[in-house]
């Protein structure tokens, strides 16, 4: 086994020779010309002039290699108390009838096609029916609002909607339909066919000049086999939030995309083909897309589809529960899901009732994970837990306990170490290195590794602009952080949430770690709106365990005494305030720049990836008497 340390060393030196040699891993109906094409910098692109195609990377070639047998993909479904699995073969089978029957209605290479769709298998074969037919898929989560669909069928411009009559969210049910007709009614570009899968909890009804029965077509389709792509042809558009409204659409390539993923399966996860990867997120989310639809398919594993929550469906044992069941290897999920079970069950009652004892390491990312949340879980589980950090742009891990080279010593609040591929940096305002401790902007010298965004969908000077421009030669992450003298990370904020109070720039990432180290909390987030005097002041939100029977001024006390003791005087916190529960995107992201402009007092938009816009409600009339919002 080779040391994380040297790994990086060869990746970094010698990045092109490197790449070739995990590219071998992958099927190419021809080989690249380039393995890393600079003719276009700081635009670079990966295996130019190579062909593959994703799909049958993921099914055909287990198939063809005498694996059709193993079980491909697991679907658990406490929601609608369903379990199914799928073999390689019958998954392989069932995603080239739908790209048959999209086929037939028109859609090839480079089209695109939206898919709506909520938890299930069919979410993960319209995807792969994309990449078999080379068009361009575009998921957009189930359920996200008419309007904010409408702007990305018009950016976008798909030819096929693929969608289902409804999402089931816990308890309820969630109409698609409406919200899908609605979302083309508002759009100036209209699809030529939608694919309506009909769930038997609610029935669609249906446009015939537009609409399709999904079950309907698929049987009465000839499959479709794959089609050879360029290595740099789009694979995907996902789009994330942008500063503008205009949501920024993040383009995968085939070719980068398939090495990339099919390396990090056994070096940073260290996983076996065959085994079970459980990647608890949903595929609306880069995490999704990633490692519910294609890492473990192309390395050959299991890959689990959950329709369900880690608390209420049924209770906070419901993860034990799928682990049991399916016997995972390494579970892959949020921090918030676990501050979820930990608030819901601190003492871990529940896990007791289900032998667990197959998973090997659990990987936490999404957001920064708190020492005290990974200390619960380590001492809970007794396995590795591995927080590692990572965003949509770049598709895979940035930094992480690579447990497939090495296991590393873990460091509480640290993500680890960069993974190979990524030169990671730590920049002044001035673009200069800062010293080892010490705060800055985390940055990545280009090139980025194969598998990050080759750019922004039809939009090349906006993602120059975004991500590129700010430190010439580098990509900008836009999280701030530093590196210890080992060469661990730690991502403390975004940029954006380093609050500077009576000129001190300070990290509400740190002031959160104290917050969260106070036995009575389950969750908290720390937020510096306006204050006249200095700028900014900290304010403290934080969730109560479950049981906890105190005054909630008695915990806020205690809380500011703690920032004061751990952080200092300079810090300035002397506001927190008991809540019944954070705003979150439904990935688990605390929505900490809306929380501001909230307690501003300045007018927001309601996020249409909120979990709950009642949340929003709730917290004003929490702020409100210790005098939030400020105008």
């Amino acid at each position: 086994m080779s040391s994380h340390e040297e790994v990086l060393r060869r990746s970094l030196e010698n990045p092109e020779e490197f790449w070739a040699e995990q590219a071998e891993a992958v099927h190419w109906y021809r080989k690249w010309d380039k393995v890393l094409d600079s003719s276009e910098a700081p635009l670079y692109r990966w295996f130019s002039g190579g062909q593959l195609n994703t799909c049958y990377n993921a099914l055909d070639i287990h198939v063809e290699q005498g694996r059709g047998e193993n079980t491909a993909l697991i679907y658990d479904s406490p929601v609608t108390d369903t379990q199914r699995r799928y073999s390689y073969s019958e998954l392989r089978d069932r995603v080239a009838k739908l790209a048959g029957a999209m086929q037939e209605r028109g859609v090839g290479v480079g089209d695109r096609v939206i898919i709506y769709m909520p938890m299930i298998p069919e979410a993960v074969m319209a995807m792969l029916a994309c990449a078999r037919l080379g068009a361009i898929h575009s998921v957009v989560f189930g359920g996200f609002a008419a309007n904010e669909l409408a702007v990305r069928i018009d950016d976008a411009k798909p030819k096929m909607i693929l969608s289902a009559s409804c999402g089931i969210e816990g308890s309820r049910i969630i109409a698609y339909k409406p919200l899908l007709d609605a979302a083309i009614d508002t759009a100036t570009h209209k699809p030529d066919r939608c694919f309506v899968l009909q769930r038997e909890q609610l029935a669609a009804s249906m446009d015939e000049a537009r609409d399709d029965d999904w079950q309907s077509v698929v049987d009465a389709a000839s499959p479709c086999d794959c089609v050879p792509l360029e290595a740099t042809d789009p694979l995907y558009i996902l789009y994330t939030s942008g500063t503008t409204g205009q949501p920024k659409g993040v383009v995968r390539d085939n070719g980068g995309h398939a090495v990339a993923l099919k390396w990090s399966m056994k070096n940073i996860y260290n996983m076996q083909p065959g085994e079970v990867f459980w990647a608890a997120s949903d595929v609306g989310w880069v995490v999704g897309h990633s490692y519910i639809a294609y890492a473990p398919l192309l390395y050959g594993c299991t890959t689990l589809v959950y329709e369900g929550k880690p608390v209420g469906t049924p209770d906070p044992g419901a993860f034990w529960r799928v682990i049991a069941d399916h016997d995972v290897r390494t579970l892959f999920t949020a921090p918030t899901a676990f501050r979820a079970i930990r608030k819901e069950d601190p003492e871990a009652v529940h896990l007791s009732r289900y032998d667990t004892s197959g998973l090997r390491a659990l990987f936490l990312a999404g957001e920064r994970c708190d020492p005290d949340t990974l200390s619960w879980a380590q001492q809970t589980l007794g396995i590795p837990v591995i927080d590692h950090w990572w965003q949509t742009e770049t598709g895979w891990a940035i930094a992480a306990n690579c447990l497939g080279l090495e296991e590393l010593p873990v460091k509480p609040g640290s993500p680890s170490r960069a993974v190979p591929g990524y030169d990671v940096r730590i920049l002044d305002e001035a673009g200069g290195p800062v010293a080892a401790g010490d705060m800055g902007s985390i940055a990545i010298k280009l090139p980025l590794p194969p598998g990050c965004l080759p750019t922004l969908w039809q939009n090349d000077e906006r993602y120059k602009q975004a991500y590129l421009t700010t430190y010439p030669g580098y990509y900008l992450t836009g999280d701030a952080g530093f590196m210890d003298e080992d060469g661990y990370l730690y991502i403390m904020s975004r940029t954006d949430d380093v609050i500077n109070v009576a000129g001190h720039r300070l990290s509400t990432g740190a002031m959160e770690e104290v917050l969260a180290s106070h036995p009575d909390v389950a969750e908290c987030a720390v937020i510096g709106p306006h204050c006249p005097l200095k700028g900014q002041a900290p304010l403290g939100l934080v969730v109560l365990k479950a049981g906890v029977d105190r005054a909630d001024a008695d915990v806020v006390r205690e809380l500011i005494q703690l920032v004061r003791d751990k952080i200092g005087p300079v810090a300035a916190f002397k506001d927190a305030v008991v809540v019944e529960r954070l705003p979150k995107t439904r990935s688990g992201k605390v929505l900490r720049a809306t929380m501001k402009q909230l307690a501003n007092g300045e007018d927001y938009k309601v996020p249409p990836t909120i979990d709950d816009p009642e949340i929003l409600g709730e917290l004003a009339r929490s702020l409100d008497p210790i005098g939030y919002p400020r105008h």
